[in-house]
């Protein structure tokens, strides 16, 4: 069986046009686009500036390979030159050689090189800075690692290779050491790339380096090294690890990476699972065609921007919506009142003709008639006209959560000085009236202030400001709120402050947020036997201080924590607009508004600005 409410909704749908239905149809589908689209824009967007960081990047990650690499490229450079190194290698004597171990241990230290060590003609090591160590290279041969053969034929080389000893890779720099034209031995440096590594590897960036053949070298992800960016043949397998001299090298593509058409990736295996950009280049003086890759994650910055732009877009579109339909059933509703207010006449008209010719026998009575007539006429007027204010009131309160939340008591302001100007016309009291319709005309534009303030929470509204005391913003908060005070009963107490308290701001949003603060201590004040409500001023280290604090139950510490969180509130009917909108005005001003418990009982709002200097 179907529910009284959807056989109902279904009704009116039926009862629609359809033209009017494929017209809500299409409006449905080109926000559903202009949502999309403002996502997918924002996405393009997000995507193109984390590329341009991984750019930024890259000539840092670079900088810090190529300043280790060069920090120790002189040491083997310097040492060749040096007569006892020469020496040793003449002459290999025992104490010669201490002395170089010696040498050689200390410089290391000096240069945090992983190890400095010499060879002689033959690629056999004669003294090594880790002489001292259980695997100290004194004695190893080294005739095979092509950084020696490359030195001894060309006077200098570079290999990154893996240790035959330690089984760490590092960089191998080395330098002939020469006797005139005759070459007498080899120094070499090597240097592990723990620093940078580590280094790469405390941003979110993975970072990497390839030789010629796309195999990873340093990385800040460990398990990639010695595997490769793409594919090679065992062929090209085989010369790569010929090349490392590291026969036990996988050199299989990434683990749990995949490089993807676009020229993105796509990572598994990394803390940051996801779509990655690459930004890769070769180093401008680095060894043996080195790439040094950055991908830069792309995920999180699409959901960051794409979902936000969507929301946005979507919630535009909506209110959009919302107040043309408002804006529709408002012209609607005025010419409902115009027919009514005609078919009124028109039976008014009748009832008249009807009894012309008893009016004509009875003039004095036919007047008084007509006078009592025309007085329940303006009756019925009014009544309509104060049933039709209800009823826009009412329509008004679903324009927007913020608009209804803020504009309510000026509203209600306004109606009572137009019924009382109203009056006061009909009783020929003009200077009274006038000053009432200048009350309107401030409240109307404290009105257009309130709903530019209410648009601030999306764009940050460019008002002007102007020097404003204090208790004259006290003074419009208080009028605007008179008669909800009147009937609640509630005993005001004002601040006994002498002297001027003036600050810079707008005086109509600053009126807007005492409204909200006096309202909210009415409403927590609701039913209490002897309500009171205390405003106090104070001023020191360049600011003034408005209090409004009340004599109710007070905020519990988790009302506290929410307090000035959108859309919580404690009121059954609230929004939880009022205190968020409030702290953004005054904060705009260059103030703060903090709440807190009362001293004798009950909740406590502060103002604090700052103060103003002399006119």
């Amino acid at each position: 069986m179907i529910s009284p409410p959807i056989a109902l909704a279904t009704a009116r749908l039926r009862a629609l046009p359809a033209r009017r239905i494929v017209a809500s149809v299409m409006l449905v589908a080109v926000g559903a686009l202009l949502t999309e689209g403002a996502g997918r824009l924002a996405e393009r967007r997000a995507v193109a500036a984390v590329v341009e960081e991984g750019r930024a990047a890259w000539p840092l990650a670079s900088a810090a390979l190529l300043a280790e690499i060069d920090r120790q490229r002189t040491v083997p450079v310097v040492l060749a030159q040096e007569g006892s190194i020469r020496a040793s290698l003449r002459l290999p004597l025992a104490g010669n050689l201490s002395a170089v171990n010696e040498k050689l241990r200390l410089l290391a230290e000096q240069t945090q090189a992983q190890v400095i060590y010499l060879l002689n003609r033959d690629g056999r090591a004669v003294a090594a800075s880790n002489y001292r160590e259980p695997d100290s290279f004194v004695g190893s041969d080294y005739r095979f690692r092509r950084y020696y053969a490359q030195a001894i034929a060309n006077g200098s080389a570079q290999q990154y290779a893996l240790g035959t000893v330690s089984g760490r890779p590092g960089v191998y720099l080395s330098q002939r050491v020469d006797e005139g034209d005759t070459p007498l031995g080899v120094v070499v440096a090597k240097v592990e790339l723990d620093n940078v590594e580590a280094a790469w590897g405390r941003t979110t960036r993975p970072t990497f380096v390839t030789d010629a053949r796309g195999v990873v070298l340093a990385t800040s992800v460990p398990a990639w090294r010695f595997h490769t960016v793409a594919p090679l043949s065992a062929p090209e397998a085989d010369a790569a690890r010929d090349d490392l001299q590291f026969p036990d090298a996988d050199l299989s593509p990434l683990p749990g990476a995949e490089r993807l058409a676009d020229g993105t990736w796509r990572l598994r295996a990394v803390a940051e699972a996801g779509r990655f950009a690459e930004t890769v280049a070769p180093l401008d003086r680095g060894p043996e065609s080195w790439r040094l890759h950055i991908l830069s994650p792309l995920d999180g910055a699409r959901r960051a921007a794409g979902i936000p732009a969507r929301l946005v877009t979507a919630l535009t579109l909506l209110l959009l919506a919302l107040a043309a339909f408002l804006l529709a059933r408002r012209r609607r509703r005025e010419q409902e009142k115009r027919d009514a207010l005609a078919r009124t006449a028109q039976a008014l008209e009748a009832a008249v003709a009807a009894r012309t010719a008893e009016l004509t026998r009875a003039n004095g009575q036919l007047e008084r008639e007509m006078r009592e007539r025309a007085e329940a006429q303006d009756r019925i007027i009014r009544l309509r006209d104060d049933l039709a204010q209800a009823n826009r009131l009412a329509t008004l309160g679903q324009i927007t959560a913020g608009v209804a939340h803020e504009i309510n008591q000026p509203l209600a302001a306004i109606r009572a000085y137009a019924e009382n100007a109203r009056r006061f016309l009909e009783r020929a009291q003009s200077e009274t009236a006038r000053e009432n319709l200048g009350h309107i005309v401030g409240l109307t534009e404290r009105v257009g202030s309130i709903t530019d303030t209410l648009r601030s929470i999306a764009r940050r509204p460019a008002g002007g400001r102007s020097r404003v005391e204090l208790r004259e913003a006290v003074d419009g908060a208080m009028l605007m709120l008179s008669t909800r005070l009147a009937e609640q009963r509630i005993e005001v107490v004002p601040p006994d402050a002498t002297g001027s308290f003036a600050v810079e701001a707008d005086r109509l949003r600053l009126e807007q947020v005492l409204v909200n603060l006096l309202r909210n201590a009415m409403d927590a004040l609701r039913g209490h036997p002897a309500p009171r409500i205390a405003i106090t001023l104070g001023r020191g280290d360049g600011r003034v201080r408005l209090g409004v604090s009340d004599n109710g139950p007070g905020l519990s510490p988790e009302q506290m924590d929410r307090l000035f969180t959108p859309f919580s509130t404690t009121k059954p009917d609230g929004l939880g607009l009022g205190l968020v909108i409030s702290q953004d005005i005054v904060s705009e001003f260059g103030g703060q508004l903090s709440a807190g418990p009362a001293p004798g009982g009950g909740a406590a709002f502060l103002i604090e600005l700052p103060e103003a200097g002399r006119p």
